[in-house]
């Protein structure tokens, strides 16, 4: 089995990630992999320039030798619902390893293929798979979509011999492939994800099949909390985590670093126009013209789209509605990503100073406010890009609720269904 290794981002440790690599690897091979020409990568190697900033974690991650000091996995995870791998890449930054993947959107897939080539095969659609058939796993992840739940007639089917518990409560919900993968598996831990009006849905009549699903029909205790991403990013983000151990463990949310709200500003996230934008090769051409260090035009609002949102807004402001674009600067944080921004990127327009039109956020901005890093690839379309950033998490959250979690994941346990650490080859 290959080892994890742990986070790095100094130059010297890509250098030593570089040479580690090229035992095994032509330049040309670490070229096309980073992105990069074969003359930087020689460049690196004669020390005439230092890595970039995301070479360090980019050559961590695609190298499997285990004589670099690393440290290995601890734990076996699967992704249902996985879009584009938001919570994987925070698990995986913990030392987990994931041994199953389900996504069944074809275009998310191609997105998650191309940034994690472990080589493991992408399953399509969750309702489909016999729950025997997946991996032994220790920890479950999801973030799955929010159903109406029909909870009616429960006394009836009993009364028939039919399905009762929460194979009869949230049959035909996707939440109820989460639940039969539990109780087939048996993980040690689940993190499921879900909006924050979850917790309201259906007068929280929806929230309630969802915890006596986990705790009463499945034995497991669970631990809840709203989380707003902007403690780690730009953009109020507010989401729904549900955590749940097999067994009784001293996890606690209140536990959770929460930097200040709006510390960080959509500045750090925005296209560098003073010369240090990082020219990435997967994205040149495409959304930051380097030579005249400039957003490109597209993602500037016409002036019938941009007076169609001004009406629009005054239209709703008369009727005294809050409904409107969210014009913001560098220095603000902004509304919530959606997956509808590329129909006009209404709720997220960048202001670029008098006489000129505000403008859309490119997919690599929206990828930098999800929390992911340049090293991640966008092969798809800016409206599908658009779409699976909007659908994501905030990476940040993820990873800090991952470790929140970590110590229990790894801890022995005195009545283990499932061995909690395996050997390394």
């Amino acid at each position: 089995m290959n080892a994890h290794l742990t986070l790095v981002s100094d130059d010297a440790a890509a250098l030593v990630y570089l040479a580690e690599a090229r035992k095994h690897h032509t330049q040309a091979y670490i070229a096309n992999y980073l992105g990069v020409s074969v003359r930087t990568v020689h460049r690196w190697e004669a020390r005439e320039t230092k890595p970039s900033a995301y070479a360090a974690h980019a050559l961590q991650q695609m190298l499997p030798f285990p004589d670099i000091p690393t440290t290995a996995g601890t734990f076996d995870f699967i992704d249902l619902f996985a879009g584009i791998g938001g919570i994987r890449k925070a698990f995986e930054q913990v030392g987990g390893r994931c041994v199953f993947t389900s996504e069944w959107d074809s275009y998310a897939q191609k997105t998650y293929a191309e940034n994690f080539r472990d080589g493991h095969t992408i399953n399509g659609d969750i309702t489909q798979i016999d729950a025997a058939q997946i991996p032994d796993h220790h920890v479950l992840l999801a973030g799955f979509p929010c159903q109406p739940f029909s909870i009616a007639g429960v006394s009836k089917k009993n009364s028939l011999g039919k399905a009762h518990g929460f194979a009869c409560e949230t049959q035909g919900t996707l939440f109820f492939d989460v639940a039969r993968i539990i109780q087939t598996k048996r993980p040690r831990a689940f993190l499921l994800e879900n909006v924050k009006n979850l917790l309201s849905h259906d007068k929280g009549r929806t929230f309630d099949v969802i915890r006596r699903t986990l705790t009463e029909d499945l034995g497991y205790h669970i631990h809840y909390r709203v989380i707003d991403g902007a403690h780690f990013t730009p953009q109020h983000r507010e989401r729904i985590l549900i955590v749940g151990f097999r067994e009784p463990v001293a996890f606690d949310f209140d536990a959770l670093p929460l930097p200040p709200k709006g510390a960080r500003k959509l500045k750090e996230i925005l296209h560098r126009t003073d010369g240090s934008e990082p020219e990435l090769e997967w994205d040149t051409g495409r959304f930051f013209d380097h030579k005249a260090r400039r957003v490109f035009d597209k993602y500037t609002l016409t002036d019938n789209l941009w007076r169609y949102l001004q009406n629009y807004a005054e239209k709703h402001r008369a009727k005294g509605n809050g409904f409107g674009f969210g014009l913001v600067t560098p220095e603000n944080i902004s509304r919530t990503l959606s997956a509808r921004y590329y129909k006009d990127g209404s709720e997220i327009l960048i202001y670029q100073g008098e006489g000129k039109n505000p403008r859309r956020l490119t997919p690599r901005e929206c990828a930098r406010l999800m929390g992911y890093p340049d090293t991640f690839r966008i092969p798809v379309s800016d409206t599908r890009a658009y779409k699976q950033f909007g659908n994501s998490v905030v990476v940040d959250v993820m990873t800090h609720v991952a470790k929140l979690m970590q110590p229990m994941l790894e801890a022995d346990t005195l009545e283990p269904e499932l061995p909690l650490r395996y050997a390394t080859a």
